[in-house]
């Protein structure tokens, strides 16, 4: 490729390749040659330039890379670096450049995980020569073996002109990343025609037009990536093109996302458009944002986008929710479970959710220590972070080989600070819109599973979680503080019967490996799943589907204090073979012999056993917990060992035969079911007495478990909850859509919390048989209609992506009261500019908007809409145009409408046009919608209140002065979700 301009030194010529197959001790010698000159040459750069900007990031990269402020003779570093030391020793004695490989297990030219392979082991022996106390620190023959390395691979494989193959990621991030790397650690052992070659094979595969569009494979964790690969070619190009096109390229990152890859306002993180993923890529964006805050900061490249505020908030809002005594839950790490074990791992390391929560915890104490986050939080961080270093004793972080030698060092001197108190883990619920909830509790922890219409039933690709097709349909994991953090760590994944996951409800139709496509592709065709929260409790449900499958049926889940209620209602299939709903599938270790106490009966210990058990009350799983069942029930359970290997789900994974013994309760609704239901109370920590107390004196009541609802009271802490799949009636609460309620009752005062998860409604109308309440604290979105012998609300869910709404009311204060109503346009349609300026678009199904900030181009257009309001009694309060549409255009998924007054002028519907419609008036509220169609509610009040009743015209547009993005909108003509204007009045 041609050399850039605005590089500082001409080092962009491609050298020549020599002749193939040379010897590897012939290459290696020429590379003890070439990297004295190189060393010569490269070290002349800072005496040309002292305190070269590019020498202080490159230095300060290398830093990040091999870690500072430890002592490489005091443990655990000494152990860490020899063992850094032997694996790059093994590395170096098995390297054989030769024609099609670096190393005779990884050939060159069809699979593109061998290139990138290669280059990773460059890069481990690169740190071990530039390590201290590694046994191989500058060692002379390792250094020319790096080079030759190198050069080897720039030369037949990764070229400056060589045509990707295999997986892109390979090319675009793998490769360049460790090849970068590689080129830092061993920047003094390289020519200035070396490093002109790799820079060039990186820039062939990753141009600056990797960046220009956020689309495809450059969102999310991706952009991150790719941004890491443009940022070290510009410091080892010296390139300020190169590193202002790599901090610019973050932006798009930072804002929230309404949908496909990214972050969202609630804490999601969604990458692969339906995967949450913040355990494996969001793990990876946080960890490649910290290291580039790290690297550009102070420099004339620093991150100053204000929107980088999200990235910090982000750490409490979405990593550490899913953060437990030092494990992130596979509920947010898609594929990442089934690897395991990987067969071509020298070191042969787990990978686990401890290792995935010890990698994100590095992430977030280096951004902590980057200087780039407000003070007040980066404490916080600490705090947290030294909490979950101290409570993980299943896998201690700083005995985890996989840790890094700087983030060990961090964790070291984090430990040491007796200024830093550690933080406890935090109490409470969360439910967030990509189908994930959380609950904690003092001494345990749960996540649960869901999927719908905008999440997948799992995700596979690349040969990894073959057997994932259930993880989605309700699973329910769950820890204790100090017991079970094994539970999914240890070769779980590998050994359990992948259709009895705890939890999940399913049907035993064989299913063959990666059923349902690659990344993410099946989805079920249901909306509901989700629930209210008020942060304490929670209500949490889902409308479960089967994969490749006729299942169907009603889950909920009730997060209470000590327990989560379970319940499964319309419970039907005919795929002429059982379903199961899977109570729970403990997994009890290699030996475990746990006992398993049925209503006070301990049952038989032997492998083996299994039983049918009847009017079942309570049972309990000695050191794990306790189930209650009310009214009693038949469940199943069996003791079993299970065998298998990290390869039976994932293709690059182990073959060792693995074994581990399971205690499995589940409920049998037979084969092809029709509405069969389910009901039982998990108590973590809770042993058999506890379990048998609690059902001989219950404190929740069942109020529904239907089809169309499923509730619980709970009289020790006062909620009552309800999941209503269909508008109507569960005991206190009726609902006038589908909804999901959440009340608390305490010291005199009601809250209630509603949302929609099937995000289908613009409003809901909420009434609760409760009397005697008079005042009310309303959040945004709720109005109180009514306290008069019952609470009457409106909740605003539409645009909500989920979220709930809270109003709070007691039994002091003046009674609240307001009317509703709702009025369909009697006229509506869009108009368009420049050469269209004057058709009419009167009866059009759809509303298209959009501001080209260009006069007459011919792709402006904007909608009108005219009510007939009636006089209003009282004062309008609220007044809100409900729309329903989508974003349609292919310069992004996310815009802004904004509703206006218009100058009032006469139109009809079937003659307007963009030349003889009513003016502009003022502007007036907006809201923001995606490229997944949804309600956007713009606030019309101030138009409203000024009309006085009569004929109302208002048009809806996009912000001016700025170009936006086309939007298709419901009109009054289409067949569903029409447009209406709903005025409150006092």
């Amino acid at each position: 490729m041609s050399a850039d301009p605005h590089d500082l030194t001409p080092c962009e010529a491609t050298p020549s390749s020599g002749p193939a197959g040379p010897s590897r001790r012939g290459v290696l010698r020429l590379a003890a040659g070439s990297a004295l000159a190189g060393s010569l040459l490269l070290s002349a750069a800072p005496a040309r330039a002292a305190a070269d900007a590019y020498d202080v990031l490159r230095l300060r990269w290398r830093d990040l890379l091999t870690g500072t402020g430890f002592a490489p003779a005091a443990e655990p570093y000494a152990t860490a670096l020899r063992g850094l030391g032997d694996r790059a020793g093994a590395l170096y004695g098995t390297m054989a450049p030769g024609t099609g490989s670096l190393w005779p297990d990884l050939p060159l030219g069809s699979v593109s995980a061998n290139i990138t392979g290669s280059y990773v082991r460059l890069r481990t022996m690169a740190l071990a020569w530039a390590q201290p106390g590694t046994g191989l620190t500058g060692d002379a023959g390792l250094g020319a073996a790096i080079a030759a390395g190198l050069d080897h691979l720039r030369a037949s494989a990764y070229t400056p002109t060589a045509t990707a193959y295999g997986n892109w990621w390979d090319w675009q991030i793998g490769a360049p990343q460790a090849l970068l790397d590689t080129c830092v650690l061993a920047y003094e052992l390289l020519t200035a025609a070396s490093l002109s070659g790799q820079l060039a094979a990186v820039d062939r595969q990753v141009p600056d037009a990797r960046v220009a569009s956020y689309t495809g494979t450059s969102t999310g964790a991706n952009r991150v990536d790719l941004c890491r690969v443009l940022a070290l070619r510009g410091v080892l190009g010296r390139s300020p093109a190169k590193l202002t096109t790599a901090a610019g390229a973050l932006s798009p990152v930072f804002p929230y996302v309404r949908s496909g890859d990214g972050l969202y306002a609630d804490g999601s993180f969604v990458q692969h458009t339906w995967v949450p993923y913040t355990g494996s890529y969001g793990e990876v964006m946080l960890g490649g944002l910290s290291k580039l805050f790290a690297l550009l900061a102070g420099s004339a490249w620093q991150i100053g986008d204000p929107l980088r505020q999200t990235v910090f908030d982000s750490v409490g809002a979405a990593y550490a929710p899913f953060l437990y005594n030092g494990l992130v839950m596979d509920s947010v790490s898609g594929r990442a479970p089934s690897r395991g074990l990987q067969s071509a791992d020298l070191l042969q390391l787990q990978q686990d959710d401890h290792g995935r929560g010890h990698a994100i915890i590095g992430h977030i104490l280096r951004l902590a220590d980057s200087g780039a986050a407000p003070a007040a939080q980066s404490a916080g961080w600490r705090a947290a972070v030294k909490g979950w270093i101290t409570r993980d004793h299943y896998r201690p972080y700083l005995a985890n080989a996989a840790v890094d030698l700087p983030e060990l060092a961090r964790a070291q001197q984090l430990l040491a600070d007796s200024s830093v108190t550690a933080s406890g883990e935090p109490a409470g619920a969360r439910v967030f819109a990509m189908d994930r909830a959380v609950v904690r509790r003092p001494g345990w922890a749960a996540s649960l599973s869901l999927c719908s219409a905008r999440t997948t039933f799992y995700e596979t690709g690349n040969g990894e979680n073959l057997r994932g097709w259930h993880t989605n349909s309700g699973l329910l994991a769950w820890w204790g503080a100090d017991y079970g953090n094994g539970q999914y760590s240890d070769a779980f994944w590998p050994t359990v019967d992948p259709y009895r996951l705890p939890g999940t409800t399913v049907s035993r139709k064989p299913l063959a490996d990666a059923a349902g496509g690659a990344w993410g592709a099946a989805r079920p065709a249901a909306v509901w799943a989700g629930g209210a929260t008020d942060g304490s409790y929670a209500a949490v449900g889902q409308d479960v589907r089967g994969l490749s499958s006729t299942l169907s049926g009603r889950k909920s889940w009730f997060l209470l204090d000590d327990s989560i209620v379970c319940l499964g209602a319309g419970i039907s299939c005919a795929d002429g073979v059982p379903v199961e709903t899977v109570v729970d599938n403990r997994n009890l270790g290699a030996a475990g012999t746990h006992v398993l106490t049925v209503d006070g009966v301990r049952q038989p210990d032997t492998l083996g056993w299994s039983g049918r058990l009847t009017g079942v009350r309570s049972l309990a799983v000695a050191g794990f917990g306790g189930y209650v069942f009310p009214g009693g029930a038949t469940v199943n359970a069996t003791r079993e060992e299970r065998s298998g290997s990290w390869h039976d789900i994932n293709v690059n994974g182990s073959t060792q035969a693995l074994t581990r013994r399971y205690l499995t309760v589940w409920f049998d609704h037979g084969t092809d079911p029709a509405d069969a239901a389910y009901a039982y109370l998990l108590m973590p920590g809770a042993d058999a007495a506890a379990a048998a107390a609690r059902a001989a004196a219950p404190t929740v009541t069942v109020l529904a478990n239907t089809a169309s609802a499923q509730a619980v009271s709970d009289s020790a802490s006062g909620v009552t909850a309800a999941n209503f799949f269909a508008a109507g009636t569960a005991g206190p609460v009726t609902v006038s859509a589908p909804a999901s309620v959440l009340l608390r009752e305490s010291a005199g005062e009601l809250a209630i919390t509603v949302c929609d998860p099937s995000r289908a409604s613009a409003t809901v109308t909420v009434t609760v048989a409760r009397s005697g309440y008079l005042g009310a604290v309303a959040g945004p979105g709720v109005t109180v209609l009514s306290v008069d012998g019952a609470v009457e609300l409106l909740v605003e869910v539409g645009g909500a992506q989920g979220a709930g709404r809270t109003v709070t009311l007691s039994r002091t204060g003046t009674p609240a009261g307001a009317v509703a109503a709702a009025l369909a346009p009697t006229r509506d349609g869009y108009l368009r500019d420049g050469t269209y300026g004057d058709t009419n678009y009167g009866t059009a199904s759809t509303l298209t908007v959009k501001n080209t900030n260009t006069a007459g181009s011919g792709f402006g257009r904007r909608a009108l809409l005219g009510f007939d309001v009636p006089a209003v009694r009282g004062t309008v309060r609220r007044a809100v145009l409900w729309t329903y549409g989508a974003v349609a255009d292919s310069g992004g998924t996310q815009a802004s409408l904004q509703a206006f007054a218009t100058g009032g002028e006469a139109w009809t519907e079937t003659a307007v046009t963009w030349n003889r419609s009513p003016s502009l008036g003022a502007a007036l509220g907006t809201g923001r919608v995606c490229d997944v169609a949804d309600w956007a509610g713009l606030d019309v009040t101030a138009a409203v209140a000024a009309a006085a009743g009569g004929e109302l015209t208002l048009a809806v547009w996009q912000p001016l002065g700025a170009v936006g993005l086309a939007v298709n909108l419901n009109s009054r003509e289409n067949a569903a979700r029409q447009p209406f204007l709903e005025i409150i009045s006092s």
